[in-house]
């Protein structure tokens, strides 16, 4: 959601806020602003609507001065994306100044409060509220203290909110702050120098050692010295996590937009997914930071998969995995739902939470009921040190690298091998899948990143993708089909559709078409058929002569060699044959390329689809 930066040391601050921003346009914003602030406390603030850009010209233009500031990149909550919603915001004397991910639940009730008071609001953001309360406490109560006064101020509100804050009065400090579970807050320090983000990509450039505050914690920020300390003021010793990632991971390298990079680099990463955890010569997978000792694990009752969106569709491609392989009954929630009702958690069960940024507020907090109830806790997660992995027993790290593109590649497939890797542990650790079935697998996996390698390198070089998306930009329907472990690729792939072209698509069971959907089927609605050789391939066949004689246009995710489909189909979307259960993995490049292509065809801006955020801090 929103991006935060902060920064105090030796340099001119405004740079480095704008290019910390511009490392977090990948989130989704509509608006922007920043202040700079220097030693004796003059304060400059610049804020625009619209993008990135308009900011930039108006701080080129105005040249601020100083070496510590905040900047901030809005997605709309409360109150249009107009320039006086954007951020940062003020006390009533501008002497405060506030940034903040999140929202005030008890805003409206806060605001009335205050403009009792006599406060007067100049927007209409629940973040005005904050600088106000703040601005009380520092004058009532808190005897001038910033930090103290943003304490009295964070226990009035209600909500999950990642807040930073600085003041006239106390020109070389930065105050943090993290509520719930909204968008987290690392933070990171070098020589004279202290940096602040919503997320490590906006200052991996500037230090590789982070500390992400948890819930409930707080950062006095100075150069090069960060204080923690919980919000009633208890000192906390935080240490910073070495991060593997580098700047020039995090840049586009010669791409057009990040998803193109994180799409061909897909080879990569599943080599980097598999890395520690396949000893080969004993067939034998190794999670040892999964923290289950066999005992556990031979008496586990259900797995159940808490993750949302893309991560969802993992997840239910998990279940197969898990019930075939491990032998273990699994459920699959979403994980917005999962904490709204009653769920029947036992001791002997496993709460796997699947999130990349390992940020996702309903991710976190579903796992942390699990816990609560006494489940044990796993996380597949992207981000090393993100509050999910503090929160779970043990981790799966996906090891994928950045991912910065909004609509999730690589991360996906990453978390696909992550769940095939527990399915085999846990079968391996209770004796349910036997050494043959094992040594199998693990050489399926070893083969999985050239296969992809190959079938990405083929793309290129065919331009198969990009012909595909001239013919098909202009459709306004789609409807995705498959079954089995497919089933959930179909959706994926409907999804990717979505959210960067804004074409309707649907992604359903191909078994279920005669129970309503085939009833779209026309000349003029196109059917994405995912069907590769596999155990349900003669039902997938079928479904496609359905589709043929109603004379719909068939696209087919099918295996090479395939002489029926490439008969059959209008258009074949190839991938190698292989393992039944690394095919879900090969079967969605081909939907994340076809859903790439014709954004671009389309002109859309495909790393900053409108309305969405890469990661989603707040409910």
């Amino acid at each position: 959601m929103c991006g935060i930066v902060g920064y105090i040391g030796e340099r001119d601050a405004a740079p480095i806020l704008l290019d910390g921003l511009r490392r977090l346009e990948y989130r989704g914003y509509d608006s922007a602003g920043l202040a700079v602030m220097d030693r004796a406390g003059a304060v400059m603030v610049q804020r625009a609507a619209g993008k990135l850009g308009n900011l930039a010209q108006r701080v080129e233009a105005a040249h601020p001065q100083g070496d510590a500031g905040i900047g901030h990149t809005r997605w709309a909550t409360h109150g249009p994306p107009i320039e006086r919603n954007a951020h940062p915001h003020s006390s009533p004397d501008g002497a405060i100044l506030v940034v903040q991910n999140g929202i005030v639940e008890n805003f409206h009730d806060l605001r009335a409060e205050l403009r009792a008071e006599g406060y007067v609001f100049l927007s209409d953001t629940d973040t005005e509220v904050i600088a106000h309360l703040i601005h009380r406490f520092y004058h009532n109560g808190c005897g001038g203290d910033l930090e103290w006064a943003m304490r009295c101020a964070l226990a009035r509100l209600h909500g999950p909110n990642a807040i930073v804050a600085m003041s006239k009065d106390q020109p070389r400090r930065l105050i943090a702050a993290r509520l719930g579970h909204a968008g987290g807050v690392a933070a990171g320090e070098r020589a004279g120098e202290a940096f602040l983000a919503s997320d490590m990509p906006a200052i991996l450039s500037h230090t590789d050692e982070i500390v992400h505050l948890e819930s409930g914690q707080m950062a006095v920020v100075e150069p090069g010295r960060i204080r923690y300390s919980t919000l009633s003021g208890d000192a906390v010793e935080r240490r910073p996590v070495s991060v593997a990632w580098t700047a020039a991971e995090a840049d586009k390298g010669g791409y057009a937009f990040y998803m193109e990079k994180e799409i061909y680099e897909q080879a990569a990463s599943l080599t980097a997914a598999l890395r520690g955890h396949l000893d080969v010569e004993n067939r034998r997978v190794e999670l040892a930071a999964l923290n289950l000792d066999a005992g556990k694990l031979a008496a586990l009752r259900r797995v159940t998969i808490l993750a949302c969106g893309t991560s969802y569709y993992a997840g239910l491609i998990g279940k197969h995995y898990l019930e075939r392989l491990a032998g273990v009954p699994v459920e699959v929630d979403y994980a917005s739902e999962f904490r709204y009702r009653q769920p029947l958690v036992r001791s002997d069960d496993l709460a796997v939470a699947i999130t990349q940024s390992g940020e996702t507020a309903d991710t976190l907090a579903a796992a942390e009921l699990a816990k609560e109830r006494g489940a044990a806790t796993a996380a597949i997660v992207n981000v090393e040190g993100s509050q999910i992995t503090r929160l779970c027993d043990g981790v799966i790290p996906m090891q994928a690298g950045p991912e910065i593109g909004v609509a999730s590649t690589k991360a996906f497939t990453a978390a696909l091998v992550d769940l095939l890797l527990l399915a085999i542990y846990i079968g391996q650790e209770t004796g349910r899948l036997d050494a043959e079935q094992r040594g199998e697998l693990i050489e399926a996996l070893l083969a999985l990143p050239g296969m992809a390698g190959a079938l990405l390198d083929e793309a290129r070089r065919s331009g198969r993708y990009a012909r595909l998306a001239e013919t098909f930009h202009t459709s306004r329907n789609f409807l995705y089909l498959g079954r089995g472990m497919h089933y959930a690729i179909a959706r994926e792939g409907a999804l990717k559709l979505k959210e960067i072209t804004y074409i309707h698509a649907e992604g359903y069971p191909a078994g279920e078409m005669k129970h309503g959907p085939i009833a779209l089927i026309d000349e003029e609605w196109p059917t994405v058929v995912v069907a590769p050789q596999d155990r349900v391939y003669d039902k997938m066949v079928s479904q496609v002569e359905q589709i043929k004689a109603r004379r719909g246009k068939v696209l087919a995710v099918a295996s090479e060699g395939d002489a029926y489909l490439a008969g059959a189909a209008d258009y074949v979307l190839p991938i190698p044959a292989a393992n039944e259960f690394i095919l879900p993995i090969l079967a969605v490049l081909p939907l994340q390329l076809f859903a790439y292509e014709i954004a671009r065809r389309k002109g859309l801006d495909v790393d900053q689809p409108r309305n969405l955020a890469k990661s989603v801090t707040v409910e």
